[in-house]
Order: structure tokens, then sequence, then C-alpha cells
């Protein structure tokens, strides 16, 4: 796909997303962004993709955005209405590099490493589970050079770990540990080392994998729906799905495979 920032590979039905530019930390380049919103829809369309890791590559998980890249965008030097609007439309396309890893039916599982600085706080909280390595350091640096973070950190980021720490965190822009965000909720696995960071991904992708694929996207659809829109309209938008998806083909063996005590072939019917 002539990605300059992101690499892919597939094993049987997980798919593996690289950052992939390690000699620059996996500083996010403006061009990261369109990479990162079409290669989740291509995932999204892929039925043979069932789960999606994301690794970075070298020593850290990403630092952010590259500001070398995209200063330019920040700082340039006309001020005038047209040039402010242009960059509210910009940032709205920044921000559906990540929107679209949400959007994705397909469970997202980040495995983070070393620096986890910045716009490593929007990808991570735009995926449905994070592990780290206990090497990583977190920051929403965003404060600490005058930006107000707008990649979706501040819409996500309290869902996950509550109002009180994400407002922290946001306004300080301190640096916390892998062990702080285990404390927090913000990852589920602490590991000790890369290799044991990457095996827990893998484990996790796999379970997941296994399972009847149109459940699992149904999963993280209510779920998201629920967040957005409370409760009550989530227990009927679920009532709905499953009214409408629940005699399935899959059901069916599901079924069929614990009454002959074996392992269920799931064909996403």
């Amino acid at each position: 796909m002539g990605n300059e920032s992101i690499r892919v590979e597939q094993i049987g039905n997980i798919a593996y997303l690289y950052l992939n530019r390690p000699e620059k930390h996996n500083a996010m380049k403006i061009s990261f962004f369109s990479e990162m919103a079409t290669q989740f829809k291509v995932f999204d369309r892929d039925p043979s993709v069932h789960a999606i890791v994301i690794k970075g590559e070298g020593k850290s998980f990403t630092v952010g955005l590259d500001l070398f890249d995209a200063g330019p965008n920040l700082l340039g030097s006309d001020t005038g209405a047209a040039a402010r609007e242009h960059l509210r439309v910009h940032i709205l396309d920044l921000q559906e590099g990540m929107n679209q890893i949400e959007k994705c039916r397909k469970p997202v599982i980040a495995a983070g490493h070393g620096n986890c600085i910045g716009g490593a706080i929007d990808l991570m909280s735009a995926c449905d589970i994070r592990l780290a390595c206990k090497d990583a350091i977190f920051s929403i640096r965003e404060t600490r050079i005058a930006i107000v973070a707008d990649v979706g950190t501040l819409q996500r980021l309290p869902h996950i770990i509550g109002q009180g720490w994400a407002r922290e965190l946001a306004l300080t822009g301190r640096d916390f540990t892998a062990a702080d965000a285990l404390n927090m909720g913000f990852i589920t696995h602490l590991c000790d080392t890369r290799e044991e960071l990457y095996r827990k991904a893998d484990e996790i992708a796999e379970e997941i994998a296994a399972n009847a694929t149109l459940a699992v996207q149904g999963v993280k659809d209510v779920m998201n729906f629920s967040r957005d829109n409370g409760v009550y309209s989530g227990l009927e938008y679920v009532a709905q799905k499953n009214a409408a998806a629940v005699m399935s083909e899959d059901l069916a063996e599901a079924v069929t495979a614990f009454m002959e005590k074996r392992a269920p072939t799931f064909k996403g019917n």
C-alpha cells in the first residue's frame, strides 16, 4: 500500500500492524494518520482478519507526533480565518487515523513498550485491549508543548481510567509508569519483557480469533454504543441486534459442539 510509517503482516486470522519508523522512535508523521485510517478500513472489510495486534518496532512504541514534520502545519505564518478553518479540518482528518481503530469491527490489542508518549495514548485509548512491558513510560505530553490533546485521548481515556486520573495526567503532562498504568486500569497485563508482552498479546488475540466472529464484533459494537449512549439505550440496542442475528449457523454449531463435547468450528455465518 506504499505506507511510510506502518508495516502489516497476517498470520492465520490475526493481523499485526507495526509502527515502523524505529530510527525516529516511531514518531507519527502527518501521513501516518491517513495510513492508519486506510489500513483499518481494510482490516474491517477483510473477513480473514479476526483480531489485530499493534506493536512498535525498535526501542519505543511511539513518541507521538513528529513535530519536525507537523511544525509547518502548526506554526504557519498565515493566521487569518481561512488558515484557521483549514487547520480545523486538518485536525479532523488526523482524528480519523484513531477513529478508524475504534470503528473497526475487529478487536484491536495494543502492546506497548519503551516510550508511549502523546499520540501513543491517543492510539492506545482507541484500542480495545492494552498491554505493556514494564519498561513502558506513558505521558499525555501535549500540555508541555502548549497543545490541547486533540486526537482522542481527552474523549476516550476518562472512560477507561476515570475522570480523576485522566484529568491529573492530562493537566500535568507528567510521566507515569507501566505499573501506574496497570493500577489505573489503562492496561490489563504488565509483562516483564517484550517477548513475554508479545506472547501475551498473541494469546489474547488467538482466544478472540477462536470465537464466533459475528458475536465478537457484536460485543465491540454494543459496548461502544452503550458507552456513548447510556445503559438503557444500550440495552435496547443489544436486544435489537440479537433479535436480528442470534439465530445463526455459528450458534447452532456452538450448541451442537457442546452436546457432542467437542470444540466448535465457527464459520462466521
